[in-house]
């Protein structure tokens, strides 16, 4: 088993938060870093188990196409390897059919080399700078002086 993290690592944090940031309106239903007890059971040498990897959650019609991103995430030289829809990439050995338990349908898996576990660069590049979707506007009023009761 691969020991367990207590936190992800900065590069799968902001694989994360970077897909939010583009994509403000994604669903996130399977976005995952650390994994459940049930996780732990199931594959016990989950690179999430070493806060290593990242799941994006795969929703096409608010901008999260995981397909692409298997296929684009492969320039990354971040990348260990990829899982989506039945299939795996893994660096130096190309895309074979994925036979694991979970074949990540619903989500994009990305797992980072160790060595680049600190790297927050951009992971979407060519996805553009995220745009703001509506400002909070915060209304400022005065509050009514307390009066004392006898």
């Amino acid at each position: 088993m691969k020991p367990l993290a207590k936190v992800a690592s900065p590069a799968a944090i902001a694989a994360l938060r970077q897909a939010t940031a583009l994509w403000p309106r994604r669903k996130k239903a399977s976005d995952g870093l650390l994994p459940s007890l049930e996780h732990q059971k199931q594959n016990p040498n989950s690179d999430h188990n070493t806060g290593l990897a990242v799941d994006i959650t795969h929703d096409p019609a608010r901008g999260v196409d995981c397909a692409e991103l298997f296929v684009k995430l492969r320039d990354d030289k971040r990348v260990l390897y990829l899982i989506f829809n039945g299939r795996i990439w893994l660096k130096g050995e190309g895309e074979k059919k994925y036979t694991g338990p979970n074949p990540h349908v619903k989500h994009l898996h990305i797992s980072i080399q160790k060595k680049y576990g600190t790297d927050t660069s951009p992971w979407f590049g060519w996805a553009g700078k995220p745009k703001a979707i509506g400002k909070a506007v915060a209304k400022v009023s005065r509050l009514k002086k307390k009066t004392k009761k006898s």
